[in-house]
């Protein structure tokens, strides 16, 4: 879940591709269209917002209590609750649980959790084929890539691309009927998962919510094939985060209007699967459900970046960012990606979680993401509480930054120093200016000042200075003034 990249080298490199950033444009763009409609049916959308916020504000303040209960109630439902602190130990768990039915394929609902934790990679380790069954998530992993969006994993791809993936890569897969159509493709898609369905034993899910009082896992889904992979097999293993804690179904029932108006601009989403326990006959014989902290614990203990918890994974902040829809989700180099994977992957992996540290930069604070979010996380609170955390926390740490700094404040409190280094710095760059011509800009410094330049231009200094130039007016420079403006640079002062 950490990034290799530092953001703004990942972005860079992103801004490259011409065809990502079209296929963004038009995937985003046709999203928030919907989402606008759908949101605008709702004359109390905004109290359902709050509604939304305060609930799960209530399930982060009773945490732990509400995790009990769901834990007594789900196993007085005939499931078994585990508990993992990190992604290792719950990649130990499910790979065990796995391992006992003597299972060596498995089918998948789409799960940000089992993304989050390396799921498929722990099980590919132990010779465990992890097959995805959601549409996108399938085209991404036959294309070996990796999500670039919550809700829309392969919105980096068009249909062009995705007929293209399914020619190479789709076992069995008819190519005198595969054209780049979608009902063609989902036809494609279809077939081979059916084969899929029929013959695993084991399934594996996240669940966007679980209800305390009756121990209830849910899944909210497009395409049916959550339900399949939840009546079909025999066991079922459920990777839930602590967060996605509710205490009752009328609490449920605020989410269920917020996400699909929020995520796909649907009323409501087409099917809503929920599960308690077990059932003789009906569903899987065996339920384990994992729960997950990996860094949730250490989230909630921050008052201001606790919010990062309420979060719904609907995306909606990601579909009205403009450096997501500029860079993608690659960029991001975290399996969440957009406003909210700037808040919440630097928190789940810690400030000194390599990469994930420069996320926090990867925002304007336009606001955007706050005003689309479902469950009101103030994301630009949170971005700039992160960015002086981690100032906070490399301010003992020596820079050529700080050393600069520190250099020019020392320059700047002596007025015969500063007009010094004023009259230095100009007779210094007159090679600068003569190389810069008309321009009047430098497009490249060397180091350290090579930074500046990376993104912007930098301009020449003048060849003489405001208080000189106010000097050699007619008047001498003795015309009216403001004797707050302080002293010259060569020291003296107007009245002097």
């Amino acid at each position: 879940m950490t990034a290799r990249l530092p953001f703004p080298t990942a972005a860079a490199r992103e801004l490259g591709n011409a065809q990502l950033r079209a296929n963004l444009h038009r995937a985003t763009r046709t999203i928030r269209g919907k989402r606008e409609r759908m949101v605008a049916e709702l004359p109390d959308w905004e109290a359902l917002r709050v509604a939304g916020a305060a609930v799960k504000d209530d399930v982060l303040a009773r945490l732990p209590e509400l995790l009990e209960e769901f834990e007594a109630a789900a196993t007085a439902a005939g499931a078994q609750v585990h508990w993992a602190r990190d992604a290792a130990e719950a990649g130990r768990v499910v790979t065990d649980l796995v391992r006992r039915t003597g299972a060596d394929q498995v089918v998948k609902i789409k799960s940000m959790a089992t993304q989050e934790i390396g799921l498929n990679e722990t099980l590919e380790a132990a010779g465990i084929e992890a097959i995805e069954t959601d549409l996108a998530e399938l085209i991404v992993q036959l294309a070996g890539d990796t999500p670039s969006h919550i809700l829309v994993p392969a919105i980096h791809y068009n249909r062009t691309q995705i007929r293209e993936i399914f020619a190479r890569r789709m076992p069995g897969v008819d190519l005198a009927t595969l054209t780049d159509d979608p009902p063609a493709l989902a036809e494609a898609a279809r077939r081979h998962l059916r084969e899929r369905f029929l013959s695993a034993r084991v399934a594996i899910s996240g669940a966007n919510f679980a209800v305390a009082r009756t121990g209830t896992l849910v899944v909210v889904e497009s395409e049916g094939n959550g339900r399949m992979c939840l009546t079909l097999p025999e066991t079922m293993i459920s990777v839930v985060g602590v967060e996605k804690i509710v205490s009752t179904f009328q609490d449920l029932e605020i989410f269920l209007q917020l996400l699909p108006r929020s995520s796909t601009g649907e009323r409501m989403n087409p099917y809503t699967s929920m599960w308690t326990g077990v059932t003789p006959g009906d569903g899987p014989r065996q339920l384990h459900i994992v729960l997950l902290d990996n860094g949730r614990a250490d989230t909630l203990a921050d008052p201001v970046g606790r919010q990062a918890l309420r979060c719904i994974r609907c995306s909606a902040c990601l579909n009205v960012c403009p450096v997501y829809e500029r860079v993608g989700g690659h960029a991001y180099g975290s399996v969440y990606p957009g406003p909210i994977g700037a808040i919440l992957s630097p928190q789940l992996t810690g400030p000194r979680a390599g990469a994930n540290r420069t996320l926090p930069y990867a925002s304007t604070l336009c606001g955007a993401c706050f005003d689309a979010c479902p469950v009101r996380i103030d994301i630009p609170q949170v971005l700039v509480h992160l960015r002086q955390r981690g100032v906070d926390e490399a301010r003992r740490r020596p820079s050529a930054e700080r050393a600069a700094m520190g250099a020019m404040s020392w320059v700047m409190r002596d007025r015969r120093r500063y007009a010094a280094a004023l009259r230095a710095a100009r007779r210094a760059a007159a090679p600068v200016r003569l190389a810069a011509g008309r321009r009047g800009t430098v497009r490249r410094l060397p180091w350290p000042l090579a930074g500046w330049t990376a993104s912007r231009d930098a301009p020449v200094p003048p060849r003489q200075s405001f208080r000189d130039w106010w000097l050699t007016r007619p008047d001498g420079g003795t015309g009216p003034h403001d004797d707050s403006a302080g002293p010259h640079e060569d020291g003296r002062t107007r009245s002097g």
